[in-house]
């Protein structure tokens, strides 16, 4: 049984305050902590974590018991091969102010000591944006610089890089293009805010240059943010089977620092704004996402008062949830449906990435929809089924990739053909070609009985005369039952849907399957009340968010009334 203070006294805190520590720290603590410390196939090298806490304590500052707490877990090597750490993929995630890199930066540079004693063990400061990047850095930077007399027997160092004389390690901050980065010999890598991270393409350049030096470790400490279905998803995801128990055969370590709930966010502000005094205030729940919130009255009067912009301010309620109380939220007033809603939409087990399935849907009747801004931008068609009045959706989208957007826009293209991407194509052409679209329609109709096709006024123009070429009827006041029909007023139809849409999807009756383009183009839209009233989709962000397949949908559930007999065809 592995013995260590800093870990156990942590252990008791969280058993005795309940309020202010998560679900996610007391399933750390309970699934992960207390059988990693049973083990006896694992060495606590207790001695370099009491030499990692002096070092940052004399040279930075004292360490809060959630820290030492987690630098602990940093020391934990195969008995057998100590080479080798229990712990390489570490996650820390707590909310904005909690002083993240000043939780992870001295350790960082204590690593690169003598103290620690592994040479080139050389690490990796990767960020979005030079700014983040630049401020890890200078935490280290700065404290070189303060103590010069003394660090310069140690420590070569500018403003980009800091070597350690006898170790040879380098620190290090990168922000540039990622490509330029592949094949470096890293010891340790921190992915900082890895919620700004649309895709894997910096992520796996880095990562590539791992495991030539021991001890290799990737640490990803973040906020939580608004970007949706994005790496710090799936890694939150990956966290949450690992937290309940599931075998642990990536070595991640996720201490996550979140607000179990909206619930507990609200605070009784009735007695503060009678007396104007902060310290009527108890925001201990807080804790839950802000663990360094006992030990920074400063801290306490900045959550206050972004508090209380966020009941002012409504355009800050969805920063506010996200970045202050890790507890990321859609704009209600705004959004097609909040993120869980459409992650039921794909899964049946969303933990396990169980995909919703549709059982036999051969045969039945099908709505298709058609929607695109332009065929040298996006295009997407899907087959809209019902079905034990549960709203099914198969679409396929094709994207052109000579738009002058292309390389801007928010998807992981990269990841086609893999789980979740399997239902887009990427054209080289100078646009979309119309008639492969129609040409996968006709293939797939063969499968079911196609009531309509839907479309509005202006795709319908694009698309009149393939249609007819391919013999597909046109639905006119002189043939009602043709097939094609077009609609003349799309505005009045958002009015007669989106009702519609907001209620299957609360009542968890929409059925996308693992659709990540799906996901992301209904996340890509918003439902505001008109002038007169009447709801219209809108998109967030018009040039690089996207939201072509879920418009399909919202043309094909213009009809959907069509589905509700239930005749099967063979």
């Amino acid at each position: 049984m592995i013995c260590c203070n800093e870990i156990e006294e942590y252990i008791k805190f969280v058993e005795e305050n309940p309020k202010e520590t998560d679900d996610e720290i007391k399933l750390l603590i309970k699934n992960i902590v207390k059988p990693t410390l049973s083990r006896d196939d694992v060495f606590f090298d207790e001695e370099t974590f009491k030499k990692a806490v002096k070092y940052c304590e004399k040279w930075y500052y004292k360490l809060f018991p959630y820290q030492k707490f987690a630098y602990a877990l940093f020391f934990m090597y195969e008995k057998e091969n100590p080479d080798i750490v229990i712990f390489p993929d570490i996650l820390i995630v707590m909310a904005r102010g909690n002083g993240k890199d000043g939780m992870i930066m001295p350790l960082a540079n204590f690593l690169q000591t003598h103290y620690y004693g592994v040479k080139n063990y050389h690490i990796d400061i990767v960020a979005t944006s030079e700014e983040q990047a630049l401020n890890s850095f200078n935490i280290v930077y700065n404290m070189l610089e303060n103590n010069k007399s003394i660090m310069k027997k140690y420590f070569y160092w500018n403003k980009t890089e800091v070597i350690n004389k006898i170790t040879h390690s380098i620190l290090r901050y990168n922000t540039a293009n990622a490509k330029t980065k592949d094949g470096k010999q890293t010891g340790m890598i921190i992915f900082n805010e890895l919620h700004a991270y649309e895709d894997y393409k910096q992520i796996n350049v880095y990562s590539s240059g791992l495991g030539k030096i021991k001890h290799a470790r990737t640490v990803t400490i973040t906020t939580n943010g608004t970007i949706r279905d994005g790496p710090l998803d799936e890694k939150l995801s990956m966290a949450k089977l690992v937290l309940n128990g599931e075998y642990n055969s990536l070595g991640l370590l996720p201490i996550i620092y979140k607000i179990n709930d909206l619930i507990t966010v609200d605070i009784p502000m009735e007695k503060f704004l009678r007396t104007n005094d902060k310290n009527d205030i108890d925001i201990t729940v807080w804790c839950q996402a802000n663990p360094s919130l006992r030990y920074m009255p400063v801290l306490k009067n900045e959550l206050i008062r972004d508090y209380l912009k966020m009941k002012k301010q409504k355009s800050y309620r969805v920063e506010f949830y996200a970045k202050r109380m890790n507890l990321p939220q859609q704009d209600e007033e705004q959004a097609v449906a909040e993120w869980d809603l459409i992650i039921k939409a794909s899964y049946d087990n969303a933990d396990e990435k169980i995909e919703r399935a549709t059982g036999d849907i051969k045969g039945r009747n099908a709505i298709v929809g058609i929607d695109f801004a332009s065929l040298r931008d996006f295009a997407s068609a899907g087959f809209l089924f019902k079905k034990d009045g549960e709203y099914i959706w198969r679409c396929k989208t094709w994207i052109c990739k000579k738009n002058k957007f292309y390389n801007d826009i928010k998807f992981p293209f990269d990841n086609i053909g893999q789980e979740g991407y399997q239902d887009f194509e990427i054209t080289d052409n100078e646009s979309i070609d119309g008639r492969k679209i129609i040409l996968w329609i006709l293939s797939e109709m063969q499968k079911y009985n196609v009531k309509k096709i839907v479309l509005d006024t202006y795709r319908y123009n694009f698309l009149k005369e393939i249609f007819e070429e391919f013999g597909i009827s046109l639905e006119t006041k002189q043939n009602p039952y043709g097939l094609v029909r077009m609609i003349r007023y799309p505005a009045s139809i958002a009015s007669i849907v989106a009702p519609r849409i907001e209620v299957a999807f609360a009542e968890g009756n929409i059925n996308i399957g693992n659709s990540a383009i799906m996901r992301w183009a209904i996340n890509n839209t918003s439902v505001k009340d008109g002038k007169d009233g009447n709801k219209k989709y809108e998109k967030i962000e018009p040039k690089l968010r996207k939201n072509d397949p879920f418009m399909a949908f919202v043309a094909a559930m213009s009809v959907q009334e069509l589905l509700d007999e239930e005749v099967i065809y063979g």
